[in-house]
């Protein structure tokens, strides 16, 4: 189960060597990829995800955000984030929150190809 998860998190072969090491001298990308495959070692129908790449360097967002690509085709994922460009790439839908109160929920595409309504919508509140 541990080497599945890890290969599942892409992380096997950057920790196989060191599996009886302290997490804390992981890199943050390496962490969080941890934690993922902590998440999927116990098969979960659903991960929620809150702000994954927030303190991450670019290259271990791509990481991260590659490894979710991944992971959609065979969990459902639920992700927050502040980076409407991350929302832009990694999602199918998007559910759009603003002070706690939902204002527009639709597939990614239709969201963002349609700003101006949401604009419009936010306008009227």
């Amino acid at each position: 189960m541990v080497e599945s998860s890890l290969r599942g998190a892409a992380l096997w072969d950057e920790v196989k060597d060191r599996l009886k090491s302290h997490a804390f001298g992981l890199s943050g990308g390496q962490q969080q990829r941890l934690c993922i495959a902590r998440t999927i070692a116990m098969q979960p129908d659903v991960i929620l995800m809150d702000e994954p790449t927030s303190a991450l360097d670019p290259i271990a967002t791509h990481k991260i955000e590659e490894l979710m690509e991944e992971l959609k085709k065979d969990y459902t994922i639920v992700i927050v984030t502040h980076s409407m460009q991350q929302a832009r790439r990694i999602s199918d839908r998007t559910a759009f929150f603003l002070m706690g109160e939902l204002v527009e929920h639709n597939d990614t595409q239709v969201i963002f190809s349609n700003q101006v309504m949401t604009v419009l919508k936010l306008r009227k509140r």
